[in-house]
């Protein structure tokens, strides 16, 4: 093929390429333009106006590092506090892991590797619902994938600015999510065992180098350490997560495919998928091929499911959701042996049916985060709401987004299951405060009490038969983003 030739292919491919980032983007861009929030999200948006020094000492005591939280007190120092610029914040960082594969996976491991992997970076169903999340998701995604990239550049070449980078990006994921510290614990693990069997064959510098990064990151590090044990305490004294099998198994199996889309067709569709991976892998070991590229960031991926369940048996840690985090790994494993395999057929066969699952998922959430219900609760809210009016609510999924949205009237969580979240939950002062009890939040009440209550009435009916208030209306909502019930009950107090 002459030279002209092979720079024209190059050029189509490369068009190619940006071609499918530049739909990736649409894609993930179709469903961010709300102002929706729910429990988790109002979190990051509540704890961003606070002090960088606030945020730390806030954040000690949630279940997560705070570099995320820093990074979006940076955007509420220049935007304010603004829900859709939050939102496309997390979008960029899909759309950077996306670009990696034209940049780094096409330049290490080819144009079909590449291209596979900025597919399923904005392609694969929870690609999607992760871009749109006011949370550390997107963005650790991205640290942990370059954490990889760099530790194998760095392995292949020796370069200082890879390993430089390399530890750059191992630091950020540990300050990022937990599961991406046990991430970054096993990788630096495995170099350190990679330089110690090949340090006769590696320059002193470059041994030199290596301790200094290592160190480096000890240190970095250490002021957050004694958070994490905390925060470790913490969550084996209790903790929300639970598991059930054996839906945690069909979880763990169709989380990158499923979405917002029920779990039959998703699951089905991983497993296939999965099946054919492992016979890829097998016809290469067969054939003595060398793939221990390929192997390693999935079996690194199965590792951290294998340790998260054995800590489980003594607290539940194994959540599907915490994934995303380490899928890159996954998405690059995925990539590799099917380009490696090099069967047009079965990659156009799954890439269809991605697409499939793509977009149905994308009008879930297109129909989801746009319907007016949303609006209706707060709506409600601000239109009745008077000066001395308080709202009392026992249930952060409903009261989160109403301290967030309304912070002109004193508001309280009624901590009925007496959790350690009081610390936490100064991420919503000075508009909310914790209390033990409903007569402790209302005993000063001047106005009317309007209680933020779930489909269920789990605080109402606490309160309902106490002489000492009277029930005025109670009004129904259910807004369809992440199916929120709220039932709004206005009392007045008689005594």
């Amino acid at each position: 093929m002459e030279k002209n030739e092979i720079l024209k292919k190059s050029k189509k491919e490369t068009i190619l390429h940006v071609g499918l980032i530049i739909l990736g983007t649409i894609l993930l861009l179709i469903p961010a333009f709300h102002s929706n929030i729910w429990f988790d999200e109002s979190y990051s948006v509540a704890i961003v106006n606070h002090s960088f020094s606030e945020i730390w000492t806030i954040g000690s005591y949630d279940v997560h590092p705070i570099l995320y939280y820093w990074m979006l007190k940076v955007l509420n120092l220049i935007f304010g506090q603004n829900i859709i610029v939050y939102r496309l914040f997390s979008v960029i960082g899909i759309v950077v892991l996306g670009i990696l594969g034209l940049t780094h996976i096409k330049k290490d491991f080819g144009k079909t590797a590449g291209l596979l992997f900025t597919f399923f970076s904005f392609f694969l169903p929870t690609m999607l619902n992760y871009a749109l999340e006011i949370r550390m998701y997107s963005w650790t995604i991205v640290f942990v994938t370059l954490m990889a990239i760099y530790l194998y550049r760095f392995i292949k070449n020796k370069k200082t600015k890879n390993l430089i980078l390399f530890g750059i990006f191992s630091i950020a994921s540990c300050y990022m999510h937990y599961y991406a510290l046990v991430a970054a614990g096993i990788i630096n693990l495995g170099l350190i065992i990679y330089v110690i069997r090949n340090k006769e064959k590696i320059a002193n510098s470059t041994i030199r180098n290596f301790i200094i990064v290592e160190i480096c990151q000890v240190l970095l590090y250490l002021p957050w350490f004694i958070c994490f044990v905390f925060q470790a305490l913490r969550v084996g004294s209790g903790f929300w997560i639970t598991l059930e099998f054996p839906q945690i198994i069909y979880d763990l199996l169709d989380f990158q495919f499923k979405g917002s889309l029920s779990q039959a067709i998703p699951l089905a569709v991983s497993v296939l998928l999965y099946i054919y991976l492992i016979y890829i892998i097998i016809k290469n070991i067969r054939k003595k091929e060398d793939i221990k590229v390929g192997i390693i960031p999935i079996a690194i991926y199965i590792v951290i499911i294998i340790a998260m369940a054995l800590v489980s048996r003594i607290t539940p840690i194994l959540y599907a959701r915490y994934l995303f985090t380490i899928t890159g790994l996954l998405i690059f494993s995925i990539s590799y042996f099917l380009a490696k395999e090099n069967n047009k057929f079965m990659i156009g066969l799954i890439c269809g049916v991605i697409l499939v699952l793509s977009a149905y998922n994308l009008i879930e959430n297109v129909n989801a985060n746009y319907d007016q219900s949303n609006e209706a609760p707060i709506e409600y809210l601000k239109e009745n709401l008077q000066p001395d009016d308080i709202l009392i609510y026992s249930d952060m999924g409903n009261g989160g987004v109403t301290a967030i949205f309304l912070n002109e009237n004193k508001q309280y969580f009624i901590n009925l299951g007496n959790w350690s979240i009081e610390d936490a939950y100064k991420a919503y002062a000075p508009q909310m405060e914790v209390a033990s009890t409903i007569e402790e939040a209302t005993e000063n009440a001047n106005g009317r009490i309007f209680i933020v209550d779930t489909g269920d009435l789990t605080l109402y009916n606490q309160i309902k038969d106490n002489p000492k208030y009277n029930t005025v209306s109670i009004e129904k909502f259910e807004a369809k983003y992440h199916n929120y019930t709220y039932n709004m009950v206005i009392l007045e107090k008689t005594q």
